[in-house]
């Protein structure tokens, strides 16, 4: 075997490398996401989770393998957002902590940690999926100690072997999970751990991937300021004179997205919705005027926005630097007050909205926070809201399927109070198990209350598709309007209400007698009735209920019980 060891300066230059190659490609790996909607994609989570990580080990007073793993390992649980993130993080615990008492890795220990990176993340994960991110770190693991039998090799040979044959692993993985082969790509977690390994043995092999490959500061809590393509955010509502045709809108729709970005193209009825940015304004109008007669017309000048944005930035900046940190008791989504002696029961719960805050704080929740599918909240963000609440037990609800491992690990690093994650993966399904909550019972019987009333509870989320796809059989193009159940793509079309009502009609069953409708910031109380009255007629055995939500990306989100 070769004597070749790695200690912790150049692990950390290794570290830092992976870090900065998964940053440059985060894009192309939100691209590989199967659902087309419009969120916080697996590129953009596992980026945020290793540049905690990264932040961690830039400021490393003293060098070493201790010092290194606990800023890796920490950096990255606290940082993780998304399951992909999560997972990433658990690989990362599971490698550090193998090198407890070590000054350096050598070939053996090598593989143990990676066998240990593997164990690690497969046990955070309730029900483990062959053809993701674990598969491709299996599949590296199990290389790494085939090679690592073999005596006279190196170091370079078996990450190089090895990233080969995880790359192999990786283009097999639509052959394990259908979804990823009907829309024709590889898992996109999958390729984000092999852009951060690729990243790695090219500092290893002296040609390290510097920050800002693909952008500048991607390190400030993946907050960069994201490029302005086009001047003009427009958006206008035509009164068409006639039903457009197929052909007609997909002309309209190819315009706006050669001519522009964030396109939208919704008809309802005798309504033709129009929303994009782009700075062809004059031809966008006189082609949409065609069609009949513009109303609500909106123009913004997104450059000077941004400009604003900034200086109000650098403004509040100046002021922070003087005043110190802001008050946690003063954070707004602070929704009781937690002085005085510490209670009993605590709620927090993620949603995105003023709506749904407003509906949470009514139920006595104690922290919103602010979140969902177009920003997953970090591990951090739970640890912090859980150190403001004064309770005993505090129940967390995540109310979206890929932030529930992000509260379970903030539950795991949680010593001082009882954390009960409740997996909700909607938001109506956290309201269901608050108004469920019976404060005179043991927090043991309520959690079993709660997660058997989510149960009852169906959503469709209705939302817009980002790229051109296929999932389920349904055929999907962008700007499409479609409808996110349960458990994946309940329907597209071309409009809002069409999509709603045949949702609805997937869920509702003999035994339904509750239909509540939530509508978002892009869908007014106007329309939420007309859609509330159509069901009423539709479903008379129902109760239909209106509530603002004001959700971002979801025009309406509507829960069947």
């Amino acid at each position: 075997m070769s004597s070749i060891m790695l200690d912790a300066a150049k692990i950390s230059t290794m570290f830092l490398s992976g870090a900065a190659n998964l940053d440059a490609h985060k894009e192309l790996i939100n691209e590989l996401n199967v659902f087309p909607v419009p969120d916080g994609d697996t590129g953009t989570n596992m980026t945020m989770t290793i540049m905690s990580a990264a932040d961690a080990v830039m400021n490393l007073d003293e060098m070493n393998i201790k010092t290194l793993s606990k800023a890796i390992s920490g950096g990255s649980l606290r940082g993780a957002r998304g399951n992909s993130g999560v997972i990433l993080s658990q690989l990362f615990r599971g490698f550090t902590k193998t090198l407890k008492g070590k000054e350096a890795i050598d070939i053996a220990l090598m593989a143990d940690a990676a066998d240990r990176a593997v164990e690690t993340a497969y046990k955070a994960v309730m029900k483990p999926k062959e053809g993701t991110i674990l598969t491709v770190a299996k599949g590296v693991a199990e290389k790494i100690r085939e090679l690592s039998e073999k005596d006279g090799i190196t170091m370079e040979e078996i990450i190089h072997q090895a990233i080969l044959y995880g790359n192999e692993v990786l283009e097999k993985t639509p052959e394990m999970l259908p979804v990823l082969k009907e829309a024709g790509v590889v898992d996109s977690g999958g390729k984000g751990l092999m852009a951060v390994l690729e990243g790695a043995y090219l500092d290893l092999i002296g040609k390290p991937v510097a920050f800002g490959s693909a952008s500048e500061d991607a390190g400030n809590e993946g907050k960069e300021e994201k490029k302005i393509h086009f001047t003009y955010n427009v958006s206008f509502i035509v009164k068409l004179e006639k039903t457009p045709s197929d052909k007609e809108l997909n002309v309209l729709r190819e315009f706006m997205i050669v001519n522009g970005e964030d396109v939208l193209l919704v008809s309802s009825d005798n309504m033709l919705k129009v929303q994009t940015r782009t700075d062809k304004i004059g031809d966008l109008i006189r082609r949409s005027e065609k069609l009949g007669q513009l109303m609500k017309v909106h123009i913004e000048n997104v450059l000077f926005d941004h400009e604003e944005a900034l200086i109000k930035k650098a403004e509040n900046l100046d002021k922070e630097s003087v005043s110190g940190e802001n008050d946690p008791a003063q954070d707004p989504s602070l929704l009781i007050d937690q002085s005085g002696p510490r209670k009993n029961f605590g709620f927090i719960a993620v949603c995105a909205g003023n709506g749904f805050k407003e509906i949470y704080a009514g139920l006595e929740t104690d922290y919103v926070i602010s979140g969902g599918q177009t920003m997953n909240p970090s591990t951090d963000d739970f640890l912090a809201a859980i150190r403001l609440i004064n309770a005993n037990n505090i129940f967390v609800f995540p109310n979206n399927g890929n932030i529930i491992l992000a509260a379970n690990q903030a539950r795991d690093l949680t010593e001082d109070k009882n954390i009960i994650v409740i997996p909700t993966k909607t938001v109506p399904q956290g309201i269901t198990a608050m108004i469920n909550f019976n404060p005179d019972d043991s927090a043991e019987n309520n959690e079993s209350t709660m997660k058997e009333m989510i149960g009852t509870v169906k959503t469709s989320q209705i939302t817009y598709s980002i790229r051109d796809t296929v999932i389920d059989d349904i055929e999907i193009h962008k700007g499409d309007i479609m409808a996110v159940g349960d458990k994946g793509i309940i329907c597209a079309g071309n409009n809002i209400m069409k999509v709603a009502r045949k949702s609805v009609a997937s869920m509702v069953s003999e035994d339904s007698e509750l239909i509540s409708v939530y509508y978002g910031e892009n869908f007014s109380e106007e329309e939420a009735g007309e859609l509330s009255q159509s069901l009423s007629e539709e479903y008379p055995d129902c109760d239909v209920e209106i509530n603002e939500g004001g959700q971002p990306v979801y025009y309406c989100i509507i829960s069947v019980e």
